[in-house]
């Protein structure tokens, strides 16, 4: 068996992004390194994200994180009322159906569901 078990990706500011993935897509905070300037922030299957500060920042965001949510439309409209930008609403895009934004370091950040993307996704 092989099992991707969490990533780490470069971020500029730990507790900045920590806040975003806890307060924005809802992950919960697993653990903090404070020493090592890392936070471990976890969704609810328990795959592990570690935001790990880098200096001089992350450089260009060499990853695209997707995240499957329950109704990719639902979810959008929620992050819109509380603020959260998106680079586009959910729609039929290159890779299927979903809506995108970034993160506070500039990590492209897919959302999709299930339905819609059966329904709409088709490329």
């Amino acid at each position: 068996m092989i099992k991707l078990d969490h990533l780490t990706i470069a971020v500029s500011d730990c507790e900045k992004s920590r806040d975003w993935y806890v307060e924005t897509l809802g992950l919960k905070l697993e653990f903090e390194i404070p020493e090592r300037r890392t936070s471990a922030v976890q969704d609810e299957f328990g795959f592990t994200l570690f935001l790990a500060e880098t200096p001089g920042g992350p450089g260009r965001p060499s990853c695209i994180l997707t995240f499957q949510v329950d109704n990719v439309e639902t979810k959008h409209r929620e992050l819109v009322a509380a603020g959260v930008k998106f680079g586009h609403p959910p729609q039929k895009t290159f890779w299927g159906y979903g809506a995108e934004l970034k993160d506070p370091d500039g990590y492209h950040i897919w959302l999709w569901d299930e339905k819609t993307m059966r329904e709409k996704g088709e490329v």
